[in-house]
C-alpha cells in the first residue's frame, strides 16, 4: 500500500500503473488507494479522497493481478492481518533523513501525506528503512529476500513504488484501467447532448503554473525528457527527439494550425476543449466561422474531461502533460488516433522546427 502523494490525477495514474506492476513482480496483493483530488478552489476547500471504483472498475484490474481497495483492506483485513501496534512504515534511508530523529519514515509529514493516512485511519508504530534498491525488475530478488511476506505481511510506503513518468514496459497496463459504469453513462450523455460526431478533442495545458514549468525548456534547465514528454519524443534518452517550446506551451497560432489540420482531416463537426485555464473557445469559433460547434464543459471532475477526450474521433494533446498522457495511452489501447501540439505525427517533429 502507498500514498498517491505526487501531483494531481495524471501523475497519480502514471504511478498507479507502475505500482500495479511492482505488486505483481513481488506477487503481493495491491491495496488500491483512493485518488487524491485537490479541491482548494471549491467546497470543501481541501483534499478529497475518492475511492478508485468511483471512476474505474476495481474488478477489471484482477485480470492482471490481485487487488483489494485500500478502504476494504482496512475495514475487513487489517484488524486481523495488520493490527494496530504492528504497523510498520517502509521507506528509503534518504527519506528518513527528513524526519527529526533521522531514522523514521516521514509518513505523515505535511500535505497530502498527513490527511491521506488520517483518511485511511493508520498510525505507524515503527519504521523499516532500505537503500541501494530500486522498484525495477532488476531488484526483484532483493525485495523478495529482504522482505518475505511471512515476516513483512504489509509493505506500507510513503509514496508509490514506481517511476514517473510511467516506464515504457508498463504503458499496456492501461488496458486494465476501465471506466466505471457511472462514468461511461454520464460521459456518453454529455457527448450525445453537446457534441456532433465526428469531433476533435483537445487538451490545453496553458495555465500560469505550466507557463513557469515550460520556461525551464527555454532556459535549458530541462532537456527532451521533461515530465511526460517521453510519450512523444521517445523513451530512449540517446535517440530522443528535440522537445520544443511549442510542444510544451502551444500559442494561439499553433492551436489554430493544429485544429485547422485535424478538423479538415476528420471532417469534424464539433470540437471539445479540456483546459486548465483559458479555453480560447471564442477565437476557435471565429476560426471556423461558426460552422464547427465548440464545446468546453469545465466539469466538476477532471475525469469527465478525460473520458470525453478518450472517445473523440481525433485527440490533440500536450506532449509534456501526464493528463494528456492518460488519454493517449487509453486511445492507443483502443486504436484511436492522437497527435500533439507541435507534433502531428507522434515520433516525428514538424520539419520547420528542426
Amino acid at each position: 500500500m502507498y500514498c498517491p502523494c505526487m501531483g494531481r490525477f495524471g501523475n497519480q495514474a502514471d504511478h498507479f500503473l507502475g505500482s500495479l506492476a511492482f505488486a505483481k513482480m513481488l506477487n503481493r496483493t495491491l491495496a488500491v488507494p483512493p485518488w487524491i483530488v485537490y479541491r482548494h478552489h471549491a467546497p470543501p476547500y481541501t483534499n478529497v479522497h475518492v475511492p478508485y471504483s468511483e471512476f474505474f472498475q476495481l474488478e477489471a484490474l484482477s485480470a492482471y493481478h490481485r487487488v483489494v481497495s485500500l478502504e476494504a483492506f482496512m475495514e475487513q483485513l487489517a484488524p486481523k492481518h495488520w493490527p494496530p501496534g504492528q504497523r510498520s512504515a517502509y521507506c528509503f534511508e534518504t527519506a528518513a533523513q527528513r524526519s527529526a530523529d533521522k531514522k523514521s519514515c516521514p509518513m505523515k509529514d505535511g500535505n497530502p501525506f498527513g490527511p491521506f493516512w488520517d483518511y485511511v485511519g493508520v498510525e505507524f508504530d515503527k519504521s523499516v528503512l532500505f537503500g541501494g534498491i530500486s522498484f525495477g525488475a532488476y531488484h526483484q530478488h532483493q525485495w523478495m529476500k529482504k522482505f518475505p511476506p511471512s515476516e513483512h505481511p504489509v509493505l506500507a510506503m510513503p509514496g508509490a513504488p514506481a517511476q514517473f513518468p510511467v516506464i515504457e514496459e508498463h504503458l499496456g497496463l492501461q488496458r486494465y484501467v476501465v471506466w466505471s459504469d457511472g462514468m461511461v453513462k454520464e460521459g456518453e450523455e454529455h457527448i450525445a447532448a453537446q457534441l456532433s460526431r465526428p469531433y476533435v478533442g483537445i487538451h490545453l495545458r496553458i495555465g500560469i503554473d505550466w507557463q513557469n514549468a515550460c520556461k525551464m525548456l527555454q532556459s535549458g534547465d530541462a532537456g527532451p525528457h521533461f515530465m511526460a514528454s517521453p510519450q512523444c519524443v521517445g523513451y530512449n534518452r540517446q535517440t530522443a527527439l528535440p522537445l520544443t517550446i511549442t510542444m510544451c506551451l502551444p500559442d494561439l497560432s499553433e492551436i489554430r494550425r493544429a485544429l485547422k489540420l485535424w478538423v479538415r482531416k476528420t471532417s469534424a463537426r464539433s470540437i471539445y476543449i479540456a483546459t486548465d485555464s483559458e479555453s480560447h473557445s471564442r477565437e476557435i469559433e471565429k476560426l471556423f466561422k461558426g460552422k464547427v460547434k465548440v464545446v468546453t464543459l469545465q466539469p466538476d471532475s477532471a475525469q469527465m474531461d478525460l473520458y470525453i477526450l478518450g472517445q473523440a474521433d481525433h485527440f490533440i494533446g500536450n506532449c509534456v502533460s501526464s493528463f494528456s498522457a492518460f488519454v493517449k495511452r487509453e486511445r492507443d489501447i483502443h486504436g484511436r488516433p492522437s497527435s500533439f501540439f507541435g507534433m502531428d505525427k507522434p515520433g516525428k517533429v514538424k520539419k520547420e522546427e528542426l
